[in-house]
């Protein structure tokens, strides 16, 4: 592969803003609205993952602008995400904040390497259940996580969700439980109801703002974010200490393949349900890459295409990268002129806004028809959500996609199998002494066993035909069966005729030795009714006197 021509191609171009001139105030408005949405979750994100709400307001700017300008979609709007939330957590904790930057620097260039190598379309060989059982336990474990994040607790040393929200409301007293618990129940009451009243309120700011205000006027005792940067710092390489490099590395791919994952979903979804054309799959790992690299450079956190912000970029008549590019600027205008406000909100009212689209994160139609669908797709769908909330985001995608290959693996070997057929025509006599056997479907190493054991018990016959021409998948180990099926048969004394061997197959019936098998080369036919009289000629051969020519 051609390295220079390969970069060139996920390099952004003017093509991208060919639009811009007829779509510009829509972008903006877009723009705009979408910077209103993502700076609460921004700042929950932040807080959320222990590295702050600064460095969730950073990556917001920096990424956002960085994946809006290289990304593989038009109307992508990227930035800290739930589900980055969930994995580095546990690394911020283990490794401290100073891994921040280095982690977010070595998930970058992963995602990088992945879109410089073609490696975008991967994500499209993910099962439907697995996507959705992957973000049911995103959602719960982001739901959880706001439990000891709304009352100021520590969340106590368990890595699982659930356990430690029943340390920290443990230990909570019952003035902070409750007052965090009002202050959530506001929250989520106003994201569900402005929306209702008008469908471009942006619910989750003016909740917020009325938390924030509920919460200084009454001097309830919840945690607030605290002091922020009243400017962006300056870029800085992280340092590069190799002890380190080497324990993050495994950290960092986890964060890399999630990162790739969650922004072609994400993008793919944007593009479901917009009118602006297809995206690149493999500039947009390019893009986010390299988002993570610049907001690793700020002291942010690794990004990724968010579903939620885009589809209301879209719906706010978002169609170019300005749209992006805005909502980036919007939320440095907040970092330049707005820091003290913000540095009052409580952490309750973004553990709040966090509840609220983790449950919106759930689509309860999506879940049935999943459910609805097939026994198998069920199970995928709850071991892939239940591994998720238990153990690691990686493992369950992983034993996920295991047990969807198990069903479909299981699928296959029942759609394909031998059968027996009648002759077709007037019946001659002999005709009894000649069984055809169809074999359909897909024959390898899961199901060849039983096409052995199916024919090679038969009796009272003197010839087999084997009909092949409706054989959809063949792998060697079907044809080695194939193979030792014509010996045993053969040995047995039967003659063994094989019909309708497809090109695509010829190769490997020859190499594994099916054809060396028949008792002479002309017992391969193209057609069956050339099979079946020479399968009744050897039975009349054999009534007359034993025949050993073919």
């Amino acid at each position: 592969m051609r390295i220079l021509p390969t970069v060139r191609a996920l390099l952004p171009s003017v093509r991208d803003y060919a639009q811009l001139p007829r779509t510009w105030r829509g972008d903006l408005i877009a723009g705009l609205t979408v910077g209103i949405v993502a700076l609460p979750l921004a700042l929950a994100f932040g807080v959320s993952s222990g590295a702050g709400a600064a460095s969730g307001l950073i990556t917001a700017v920096v990424a956002g602008l960085v994946a809006a300008i290289f990304g593989g979609s038009h109307v992508q709007v990227s930035g800290p995400t739930g589900a980055m939330v969930v994995v580095l957590g546990p690394v911020i904790a283990s490794h401290g904040i100073e891994a921040l930057a280095l982690v977010s620097v070595l998930a970058g260039v992963m995602v990088v390497a992945a879109g410089v190598l073609k490696l975008g379309r991967v994500v499209s060989f993910l099962p439907w259940p697995v996507i959705e059982g992957f973000t049911l336990g995103i959602a719960i474990i982001i739901f959880l996580q706001q439990v000891p994040a709304a009352i100021g607790e520590d969340a106590g040393p368990s890595s699982n969700a659930a356990v430690s929200a029943l340390q920290a409301a443990g230990t909570a007293s019952t003035a902070e439980f409750l007052a965090a618990g009002a202050l959530v129940a506001v929250v989520a009451l106003i994201m569900i109801g402005a929306p209702r009243l008008h469908h471009r309120l942006p619910g989750s700011l003016i909740a917020i703002i009325a938390a924030s205000v509920m919460a200084e006027l009454l001097a309830m005792p919840v945690a607030r974010i605290g002091a922020l940067p009243d400017s962006l710092p300056a870029p800085t390489v992280p340092g590069w200490d190799w002890e380190l490099v080497i324990v993050l590395t495994g950290p960092a791919a986890t964060i890399a393949i999630l990162a790739a994952i969650e922004s072609l979903l994400s993008a793919r979804v944007a593009t479901s349900i917009s009118d602006t054309g297809s995206y690149d799959a493999d500039r947009e790992l390019f893009g986010q890459g390299l988002a993570s690299v610049a907001s690793g450079f700020f002291g942010g956190m690794p990004a990724t295409g968010a579903i939620a912000r885009s589809a209301v970029n879209i719906r706010s008549g978002g169609r170019t990268r300005f749209a992006a590019i805005t909502h980036a600027f919007v939320l440095l205008f907040v970092v330049y002129l707005a820091t003290g406000p913000v540095a009052r909100i409580p952490l309750a009212a973004l553990a709040g806004v966090l509840m609220v689209t983790a449950v919106r994160m759930v689509s309860l139609s999506t879940l049935r028809s999943v459910v609805g669908s097939t026994r198998g797709d069920t199970v995928v769908l709850i071991v892939t959500a239940v591994v998720t909330v238990s153990f690691d985001l990686i493992q369950a995608v992983g034993i996920g996609v295991l047990v969807a290959a198990f069903f479909a693996l299981r699928a296959l070997v029942k759609s394909g199998g031998v059968h027996r057929e009648e002759i077709s025509g007037p019946v001659q006599y002999g005709d009894s002494r000649i069984a055809v056997y169809r074999i359909e479907g897909a024959l390898f190493f899961a199901a060849a066993e039983r096409v052995l054991e199916r024919v090679s018990d038969i009796e009272n016959v003197e010839v087999v035909i084997i009909r092949m021409s409706q054989l959809q998948s063949l792998d060697a180990t079907g044809a080695r069966v194939i193979a030792d099926l014509v010996n045993t048969l053969e040995r047995r004394g039967i003659t063994v005729l094989v019909k309708g061997v497809q090109d695509r197959h010829l190769r490997l019936i020859t190499r594994v030795g099916v054809l060396e098998s028949l008792r002479h080369h002309n017992h391969l036919f193209t057609a069956l009714e050339p099979a079946v009289e020479h399968a009744r000629s050897h039975v009349a051969r054999n009534r007359e006197a034993p025949d050993t020519t073919p």
